[in-house]
Order: C-alpha cells, then structure tokens, then sequence
C-alpha cells in the first residue's frame, strides 16, 4: 500500500509537501480548482524544486478548465524540476465546474481529452480538434529542454461514473476513486475500467495503479465520532460528501437514491438547510461550496453525524482499526490511499497518520 499526502493548496503552504517527504509518505497531491485554492501548477513547483524522494502530481487536473496541449505541457514542466517523480491526476471537474455553477466535462469530450494528453506526453503527434477545426500537434523545441518527456508520466483517471471508468481503462495509467469503496463496489468499478481496456485493444498492465481520495482520523483514548476533535479533522470532507449529494440529485431531477440509508435522515436536514438559505439555483454554486474539503463552516457542523462521517468512506478509528481497514482494502486491488485534512490541522494529523499508521503498515 502506497500512501498520499494531499494539501489544500494555498501557495503559502507548499511546505507541507516537503513536510509529507520527510514523513514518508509516498506521493503528494496538488488539486486543480481555481475558484476556492492557488493555482495547483505553483505549488507543484514550489514543491518539485524543494523535494527530493515524494512523487508529486496533480489531485486532480480539470478537463473543463485548461485545454488539453496546456495540461500537458503544465505537468511536463513540473517534471522538468522533478525527472521521474511526477504524475497526472485527471477528471471531469466536479468541484472546479460546479463551484462556476456549470456541470463536469462530459463523457465524450473528456476521452478525446485524455488521448490527446496521453499522447502529447508520450512525446507524440496527435490531432487535436479546436472549434470547428482540426489540425496535427506535437510539442516543438523538445531538445531545448522546456519540458521534460524523457520519464514516463503517468495518468491517473479520477472515475467513479461508469463512462469515466471505462475511460480510465481506455486511456489511463490509474484509477483514482472518490472515497474508499467497499469491496464489491471496488470490484465491479474495476470491471468496467477492465472493460473500458478491452474495447480498445488494451490489456491492463500489471502495474496499473489504483488510489482512494479520503480522510483519516485517528482516534484517540476515550475519543468517539462525536467527540469535538474528531467533529474538526472530518468535518470538512464530511460535508463535502453531502455537497456532491446535493449536485448530485439536483442533476438527476431531484433523485436522491443513492443516499446511504444510514446517514438518510442527516441528508433530509442538510437538503433542508439548504433549502432554507432562499439562494436562487443560479447563485447557490456560490454558497454551497463555501469551505469545500478545505475548513468546516460553522452553520454546517451540525450535520457532522456519525452516520455523515461513516458514509463519507473515511479511515476513521483506533489505529488497530485503521490498520484492519487498509489490510482490507489492499486485498481487494486499492494500491494506496490518499488523505486530504482540513486546512488548519493538516501538519498535525499528516504527522498523526504517519506515526500511528504508516511506520506500523
């Protein structure tokens, strides 16, 4: 099991990448959304040039913010700073598209995004469609040493939704999931990237990575998922799962299905908070998302249950417990886990997971 350092990226706080590599965390994560952090290309310098062992890459890039040639060519430079030790996450955009108030890239756009990157950073010449017309395009100037293509960089698809997953067989190198799925979710999410592979002639490699973007909390003595400390490492990604809830079923016309039974009556409340703020829908994108997987909004503690936290997939426990659950996890093919603290405590609970979890791994 690999391990992943993910931060909130303000640009202040690249640190906390060098802070992961000395920690002994195996990646470090810089997400891509433009309207709520820095700009994740920065911190990634920043982070490339002072690091010298963590791989670094993107937690995830958007297809629906940065044109395709421009994402490669962003994280190519990264690799410049760090031969050999940088990858691609990619995805459709859920938080950087919805905090515009417009939806994620979809399906179609984003595979033909994916095979033009995937081929740019192979050093090849792709067709590449803008508007209404299409042309030939390679990187140009290679030998004068603007980029770096000379050590694979590998792309790691964000896909949970059917068509991303078998994009994600198609064109990826990874898989990354939102949350860690249970075994025989995990299992059939894994059949349908398998599937997206073979429609293109492809076979998975051994080696095909597989990541869980979550949270962790490690209790301790006496403490309980109600407990005020636990309430504040969870809280942010906690309420993030009923931020996608609530996109979610707005997009399938009110939906709701897909709520876990055991966090449903926390869900009624939440849908009728918000509700209750009288935003009209095409301004709530700028309320909903206030905090996003990033600080936990004082009016929303409330809904930091511990039905919320359990349904939002965390590595929350004693550090027995913890253990237990990543043994599991590995089992069933997950090849690292990914943690995303809130701002405020990051350092401090980066440093807990790593002592009480990863040096007893």
């Amino acid at each position: 099991m690999k391990f992943g350092a993910m931060i909130a990226p303000r640009i202040d706080d690249w640190k906390l990448l060098q802070e992961a590599e000395r920690l002994g965390y195996d990646h470090g994560w810089v997400p891509d959304s433009q309207m709520i952090w820095s700009d994740c290309y920065a911190v990634l310098a920043l982070a490339a040039a002072n690091t010298s062992r963590i791989r670094l890459g993107t937690g995830v890039a958007v297809a629906g913010t940065r044109s395709a040639p421009v994402t490669a060519a962003a994280i190519a430079t990264i690799a410049r700073l760090a031969p050999g030790r940088v990858f691609l996450g990619i995805g459709t955009g859920h938080t950087a598209m919805r905090t515009m108030g417009f939806d994620p890239v979809r399906a179609r756009e984003f595979r033909d995004y994916l095979r033009v990157v995937r081929a740019l950073l192979r050093g090849d010449e792709v067709d590449y469609r803008l508007g209404e017309r299409t042309r030939a395009i390679r990187f140009l100037h290679r030998e004068q040493g603007f980029l770096e293509l000379g050590h694979q960089i590998p792309m790691w698809v964000a896909a949970n939704g059917p068509h991303a997953l078998g994009a994600a067989g198609a064109f990826g190198d990874g898989r990354v999931s939102a949350g860690l799925e249970p075994a025989q979710h995990f299992a059939m999410s894994m059949e349908l990237v398998r599937a997206g592979a073979a429609r293109v002639g492809r076979t998975l490699p051994e080696n095909y990575h597989t990541a869980a973007l979550t949270f962790s909390c490690v209790l301790r003595p006496g403490e309980t998922l109600e407990s005020e400390r636990v309430v504040d490492s969870c809280g942010s990604m906690a309420v993030a799962s009923l931020h996608f809830w609530w996109e979610l079923a707005a997009e399938r016309g009110g939906d709701d299905g897909f709520v876990p039974e055991a966090a449903r009556d926390d869900w009624e409340r939440y849908r009728a908070f918000v509700a209750g703020l009288g935003i009209p829908p095409e301004r709530l994108h700028l309320r909903l998302h206030e905090g996003h997987c990033t600080w936990l909004v004082p009016e929303e503690r409330r809904f930091v249950t511990p039905a919320v936290i359990r349904a939002s997939g965390g590595l929350v426990g004693t550090p027995e417990e913890i253990l237990a659950m990543l043994r599991a996890h590995e089992s069933t093919g997950l090849r690292e886990v990914t943690l995303l603290p809130p701002m405020a405590t990051a350092r401090e609970l980066f440093a807990e997971f790593a002592h009480q979890i990863i040096e007893r791994y």
